[in-house]
């Protein structure tokens, strides 16, 4: 089951998302709705507010005033943090609850307003933020849903940024435009990205990249996807990692590169990655296991073990290396990273043999055997290097 975390700012136009995908097919969880259920009258939850809220955040006829409380708790943290306290349970119950009815071939939608602010991106495969400017939001909730606009700064004010928002999507809307763009790119996103990653994902597929390579400039959202990835990993393997690390030339700022994310997993012993519940815990989590590739060309002359797992997501080729801590080639592919980072001379002689290799033509797998003799030629110098900073 594929599960997409679907954010984004009040009046950003998630919920027409979340319609739309639903449409398409998606099981969406809306978490404000669970969220007006859990404080409904002989509900637990309500009792609470009503003792830490009092009776002005309820009707005449005792039932929460949903705008009076909003008024109470937006621009006031501790009075939010109580409110989250309470509903916050609740809601997290009832939610688990109904999802485990959900059948495992679904593509499940969470529309959760709290992904960015909760650091809760972890908990899916992938997060969708629909983001609009500040100013066009603020016209939307005015015109569309009557709000007095004070209040409505207010509740923009009380929620993240864009910048944030912007570092937890994997998917980015925008919908500064109409509503016949959006759907249309949500129709996109589903025929291109979503529905290709749930099929992978329940039957373990890879996504890979094409024999022809191509190279990338640098770009600014490298290491932010690595962090996501990172993170997701580490939630799915617990103690088993030691380390979660990004590598490769991604993890160099201002290098050429493939367009590819690379993971190194750092483990106490590659008995623990063979073990049946980390393989799966990584194929749940949307890196399943790639067998055959158990070892690299050891800058030493040795062979230098190792685990490898792909991603099922085609709108993210990511390689996940899984080797010892402390062992030749874990050591030396952070190494090789720090000593790049730090010398722009290394970092220049890189790229021109990336580019040299390019301009021959070659397959990516070509271009991945003729990169070795340079690295056997830089070991020495790697080794020097002493200047090892975290990924």
């Amino acid at each position: 089951m594929l599960r997409v975390g679907l954010t984004g700012g009040i009046g950003s136009g998630k919920s027409t998302v979340a319609a739309c995908l639903a449409d398409l097919g998606a099981v969406v969880f809306d978490a404000d709705a669970v969220a007006r259920e859990v404080v409904e009258p002989g509900m637990p939850a309500l009792a609470e507010i009503r003792t830490r809220f009092g009776d002005s955040v309820f009707g005449a006829d005792g039932a929460l005033d949903r705008p009076a409380l909003g008024r109470v708790v937006f621009g006031d943290p501790g009075a939010l943090a109580d409110l989250e306290g309470i509903t916050h349970p609740a809601i997290w119950r009832l939610t688990a609850e109904r999802m485990t009815s959900v059948s495992d071939d679904a593509v499940l939608v969470h529309d959760m307003p709290l992904i960015v602010e909760k650091a809760m991106g972890d908990q899916y495969h992938l997060v969708v933020v629909v983001g609009a400017d500040e100013g066009v939001r603020l016209d939307r909730l005015v015109r569309e849903r009557g709000m007095d606009r004070a209040d409505a700064q207010v509740r923009i004010d009380a929620q993240a940024g864009d910048a944030a928002r912007r570092a937890a999507a994997d998917v980015w809307l925008d919908n500064d435009g109409t509503r016949e763009q959006l759907e249309a790119e949500v129709r996109r996103l589903w025929a291109e990205r979503l529905e290709p990653f749930n099929e992978n994902l329940r039957h373990g597929i890879r996504a890979a990249r094409p024999e022809h390579l191509t190279l990338s400039e640098p770009q600014e959202e490298w290491p932010a996807e690595a962090a996501r990835l990172g993170a997701r990993i580490r939630r799915a393997l617990g103690e088993r990692a030691v380390s979660v690390e990004h590598i490769g030339s991604t993890s160099v700022p201002g290098l050429v590169a493939k367009d590819v994310i690379d993971l190194q997993v750092g483990v106490v012993s590659l008995a623990d990655a063979d073990a049946p519940e980390f393989v799966e815990a990584m194929a749940r989590q949307g890196f399943p296991r790639v067998e055959g590739n158990v070892s690299d060309h050891g800058k030493d002359g040795s062979v230098w073990a190792k685990r490898f797992h792909g991603s099922a997501d085609p709108g993210r080729v990511t390689h996940v290396h899984v080797r010892e801590v402390g062992s030749p080639g874990h050591d030396w592919s952070l190494r090789f990273r720090d000593w790049l980072r730090s010398d722009a001379a290394a970092r220049g002689e890189y790229a021109a043999l990336k580019l040299g290799l390019l301009a021959q033509g070659l397959t990516t797998s070509d271009y991945t055997a003729a990169k070795e003799p340079w690295f056997d030629s830089v070991h020495a110098r790697v080794l020097a290097h002493d200047g090892h900073s975290p990924g």
